[in-house]
């Protein structure tokens, strides 16, 4: 018996210290593939780099820490205080991620300087297979402001979050293509630019012809393949409203074989020409809202073929190609 006890113990033991150096070496491996984001070029793919570095999160957890963050991409620059991602052994295939405020934006081309900052902001993301099964994030108290001069709030909602979840009955194993829904929202907004208080919208759209492989989104040629699978962003509702104004706007877009987008949205609304008046004027107001009816409903479609943007028969705008 006590033999017994004793070499159970030594396996114990054993499987301890192999689980052990696997854990160090998987989070060296993955301390590496973090530092190696800085090396991106910032322009076809982003760069991440890092003041202060480390994995723990030791036996179960891989909890990556990355302090005072610089993320490059394109002219932008931010600059997170804290970015902490997580992976439990258990379930390899989801991320958890969580952040500290306030990212400071910037960018070069236009000067622009924002600051946004929150109580709270997770993400999630869920893989199957290398396909997105559900990605979200979430921020509460979020306050988006300009600090370029002083610091001048632009928009603030207790609560905003997008979630992108799959289709799986639109999944195309034989054409590596899959759908995806999107739905996010925004509490109690407050836009005083717009003049919005106590505002709440709501969107909800579907992509389909995806590449089935998130890996294959920063691609090139995504959206040529997006287009040659017959790809469609299918609006299926944007709903805002206040105390004063509606805004409903739905439709459907696509590419065509030259890269141009092609389809229509249909948009409603009551009282947001008035409250965009004096900043948009007429004949331009009209031309995207369309003409009141009797009841002061706005009613207009929006068509886009041929590389521009038509309010029913009249151009009013120019879009180039995609890719």
């Amino acid at each position: 018996m006590k033999k017994r006890i004793i070499i159970l113990g030594s396996v114990v033991v054993a499987l301890i210290v192999l689980w052990s150096t696997a854990w160090f070496v998987l989070a060296g491996v993955v301390k590496q593939n973090i530092e190696a984001l800085a090396f991106a070029d910032g322009v076809t793919t982003p760069s991440l780099s890092c003041e202060t570095l480390s994995v723990g999160g030791y036996p179960f957890r891989f909890d990556a820490d990355c302090v005072n963050a610089r993320i490059v991409s394109g002219d932008v620059l931010a600059e997170v205080p804290g970015i902490r991602a997580s992976i439990r052994v258990y379930a390899p295939t989801h991320l958890l991620a969580s952040a500290l405020g306030p990212v400071q934006l910037n960018d070069n081309f236009t000067g622009t300087r924002n600051s946004v900052t929150w109580s709270t902001l997770e993400a999630s993301l869920r893989l199957d297979d290398w396909r997105i099964a559900r990605a979200s994030i979430s921020g509460k108290d979020v306050v988006w402001s300009d600090t370029l001069f002083g610091d001048a709030v632009i928009a603030q909602s207790p609560l905003v979050e997008l979630h992108l979840f799959d289709i799986p009955e639109q999944l195309d194993a034989e054409r590596q293509t899959a759908a995806l829904a999107l739905y996010g929202r925004a509490q109690t907004l407050a836009w005083p630019g717009l003049t919005l208080t106590d505002a709440n919208a709501e969107v909800q759209l579907e992509m389909s012809g995806l590449p089935d492989d998130v890996r294959a989104w920063g691609d090139p040629t995504v959206l040529a393949s997006i287009q040659q699978a017959g790809g469609k962003l299918n609006v299926v509702s944007i709903h805002a409203t206040d105390a004063d104004a509606t805004l409903d706007a739905s439709g459907e877009l696509m590419i065509d074989p030259q890269a141009l987008l092609e389809g229509q949205v249909s948009v409603n609304s009551s009282g947001v020409a008035e409250r965009i008046g004096p900043m948009i004027e007429e004949p331009w107001r009209t031309l995207v809202l369309g003409t009141p009816g009797p009841d002061g409903l706005h009613t207009n479609q929006l068509n886009f073929r041929a590389g521009a943007v038509f309010s029913g028969l009249v151009p009013i705008a120019a879009v180039p190609p995609l890719y």
